[in-house]
């Protein structure tokens, strides 16, 4: 193979996300575009979130812009729970930069032991325009191997 193919097949490879699962144009006079990501917890593996943001292809960073939302997508088990952060600030699960200077876009796993609930917050590490943007989705541990096992 020729040394131009190889440095653009490794420039082509280098932009693939392997947990992008949507790319959504924002039309032809633009170069930011949607993508939506999708990952499962790590540890609480019967729950698979999927992320939407802004990227501008051109731009030195991103809009702080995004949206979360989880679902149980197999088995929540007591054990998941248990090896789970249940402290109040819970734990960063997902990190996504969003500039050269510092900015990311981040999801966090917070337990709500009192309601049963596991609820994931997607964030922006940089105040923009006044305020850090943000995202909650929650998904309730009723009906689940897990339920009580929280308390």
């Amino acid at each position: 193979m020729r040394p131009v193919y190889c440095v653009l097949l490794l420039l082509t490879l280098a932009g693939c996300n392997k947990n992008e699962v949507g790319d959504v144009s924002l039309g032809v006079f633009t170069t930011k575009d949607i993508k939506i990501d999708a990952f499962i917890d790590p540890v609480v593996t019967g729950v698979t979130c999927h992320v939407s943001s802004i990227e501008a292809n051109l731009d030195f960073s991103d809009p702080s812009d995004s949206s979360v939302a989880c679902r149980q997508t197999g088995p929540i088990t007591a054990e998941m729970i248990a090896q789970i952060d249940k402290s109040k600030s819970g734990e960063v699960l997902f990190s996504k930069s969003k500039s050269i200077f510092f900015k990311s876009m981040k999801i966090r796993r917070i337990l709500d032991a009192d309601n049963q609930t596991l609820m994931y917050v997607s964030y922006s590490t940089k105040e923009t325009s006044g305020s850090f943007k943000h995202s909650l989705s929650t998904v309730p541990l009723w009906g689940t191997e897990a339920y009580n096992a929280a308390k």
